[in-house]
């Protein structure tokens, strides 16, 4: 299949939660997301699940998840990189997180509707929220 095709058939899902983007001194509970890497710990988490500040060195809450329902190849190329251009166009910064089969865009809440607008117009289309 063609990348141009995986627009056509994808869909997307916007979660109603709000979130924060956590840089963490050990992994929290909850989380959506969780990345260990040599440097620091990352954590995804509902904001409203933040219960215990103590392990929280920095904190960016006001994120909203966008979920594509499409499975993706290991081999297709530019899917993400078509997604993340046609927003930044319009000035949306996005955090990127790719699971096995799925990806995940977090986009700041303010600019939820213009980034569901383009994502429309890239042929994705939009199921009821996650």
């Amino acid at each position: 299949m063609l990348l141009k095709d995986y627009f056509k058939k994808g869909k997307f899902y916007v979660w109603e939660e709000k979130f924060a983007i956590v840089k963490a001194k050990k992994p929290l509970a909850n989380a959506f997301a969780i990345i260990k890497d040599k440097n620091e710990i990352t954590c995804i988490i509902n904001q409203s699940k933040i219960k215990n500040k103590k392990n929280i060195i920095k904190i960016d809450k006001g994120w909203k998840i966008i979920i594509f329902d499409v499975v993706l190849p290991f081999g297709l190329v530019g899917f993400l990189a078509k997604i993340s251009k046609t927003l930044a166009s319009e000035g949306i910064g996005i955090f990127v997180v790719s699971s096995y089969s799925t990806d995940h865009i977090l986009i700041k809440k303010n600019n939820i509707k213009k980034a569901v607008n383009k994502l429309k117009s890239l042929g994705l289309r939009q199921m009821n929220s996650f």
